[in-house]
């Protein structure tokens, strides 16, 4: 930092005059920091020309208290204390302040120059049981080891007795109830936490939290789907209550409260070879349709609950994708197909002529499957043997049924899980949105009004 001299200070002044220069005139004309300006002025004003000369910067405890009851006393800034009592640089009246209120008058004495000796950290007074080592004890000796007990006692009481196992939030406001009558840098030690901690938690203690009722409303969404909705369905969803949200905030959120959707298990695949005649693929992986009817998928997949299985034959229409027929079965027999069939062929109007698409499964090769759907004048369509990603819209169903209803539940019997199979797919259908549908269910993005453009 260059050093100027108290003339060169004086000539700056002189030129400020009494106010009729700025202090911007006189930055430009000296090249000087604007804030040193304004001090040589102040200190000027107080105490004229041996305002403007060097001293020593040593103040001794006595000293800096009188400057801060002054300070608050009068309401002063720390700028304006600093030049009332020729103090050179006002960052000294800060940091004072900091020392007092962190360890009182004896904190404001001057520390010795350089490194200071390693020393170990004080520990709290022992405790002794033995008489004759309180008597040997000094007046000074006892009283601080009383009013150690005593903190520790009121700090104990502030958490239940339990210092270890209370959050960093806990113990901060445990010292911030007791720092009115006991030593701060005590209660800082006695607690476990350094200042830096203490001053961040007080602060976000006393913000509050901005995101209490999105993070409510959050938890409300994820647990009416019994954790099956992700960050995004859980932002889309809250979208939809009318309310604008951010995706990453609810995926933070979601994090910080321990929300997580339900993991995926690997898909169920199974394939049993050609027995019959084989459909060509017709979709080539196009899982999209334009209108209702037009494309419809089924497969077959199993459960197992207590040594006994159950099948179930899903038809789906990749227009919105839903499940507009399904049939379970105790066995995976052409009835299951048939009777799933019937129901989904009622769904058709007169004009209707969908491709179904399936696996190569036995009962799709069938001649009998093949005739019902001549019979409709729906076209068949197949999979590629052993390749599961040409059925991929289907097998992704199963794969959301099981990791969001099988899996994370527990079946007593067949019957049981049959019940709950039919409530999954009524709730998928009618209530779980669906990103690409923009947030809607499939049953509300078919009966959605259309939006004709206007003339």
């Amino acid at each position: 930092m260059t050093k100027y001299s108290a003339s060169f200070k004086q000539s700056v002044v002189e030129f400020y005059g009494d106010g009729e220069r700025s202090y911007q005139e006189v930055v430009a004309r000296f090249g000087l920091d604007y804030s040193m300006v304004r001090r040589w002025v102040a200190s000027h004003a107080a105490h004229g020309l041996a305002g403007l000369s060097r001293k020593s910067h040593h103040y001794d405890a006595t000293f800096k208290l009188s400057v801060l009851e002054r300070m608050w006393k009068d309401g002063l800034s720390r700028r304006q204390t600093a030049a009332l009592f020729d103090i050179r640089n006002a960052a000294f009246v800060s940091v004072w302040e900091r020392q007092y209120e962190g360890g009182g008058i004896s904190a404001l004495s001057p520390r010795r120059k350089g490194r200071p000796p390693r020393m170990k950290t004080p520990e709290p007074p022992p405790k002794s049981n033995d008489p004759s080592a309180d008597s040997a004890k000094s007046r000074e000796d006892l009283l601080a080891e009383l009013a150690y007990l005593r903190m520790e006692n009121a700090y104990l009481k502030k958490l239940g007795g339990l210092n270890a196992g209370a959050s960093r939030a806990e113990r901060t406001q445990a010292v911030q109830a007791l720092r009115p009558l006991h030593p701060f840098d005590g209660l800082l030690k006695l607690s476990g936490l350094s200042r830096s901690t203490f001053y961040y938690q007080q602060k976000v203690l006393s913000s509050g939290d901005r995101h209490a009722a999105l993070k409510m409303t959050i938890r409300s969404i994820f647990e009416d789907h019994k954790g099956r909705y992700g960050y995004r369905r859980v932002s889309a969803a809250i979208r939809g209550l009318g309310e604008a949200v951010n995706h990453k905030t609810v995926q933070r959120l979601m994090v910080e409260m321990g929300l997580k959707s339900l993991v995926r298990p690997k898909k169920y695949r199974s394939y049993k070879g050609q027995v019959g005649r084989v459909a060509p693929d017709l979709l080539q992986r196009q899982f999209t349709a334009k209108r209702m009817n037009q494309k419809w998928t089924t497969d077959v997949t199993e459960f197992s609950v207590a040594g006994e299985k159950l099948y179930l034959s899903p038809v789906m229409d990749l227009h919105n994708g839903e499940i507009i027929a399904f049939q379970t079965a105790r066995r995976p027999v052409f009835k299951l197909v048939k009777d799933m069939l019937v129901k989904a062929l009622d769904q058709l109007g007169d004009e209707d002529r969908p491709i179904l698409h399936s696996d190569q499964g036995w009962q799709y090769q069938t001649p009998a499957w093949s005739r019902m759907l001549e019979g409709r004048n729906i076209t068949q369509s197949m999979s590629r043997k052993g390749n599961c990603l040409d059925n991929a819209a289907m097998e992704s169903f199963f794969a959301t049924l099981k990791s969001e209803f099988f899996h994370p539940n527990r079946f007593n019997s067949i019957d049981s899980l049959r019940d709950g199979v039919e409530d999954y797919i009524r709730y998928y259908n009618n209530d779980r949105i669906k990103m690409k549908l923009k947030g809607l269910s499939p049953v509300q993005y078919r009966t959605q009004p259309l939006i004709h453009p206007s003339p």
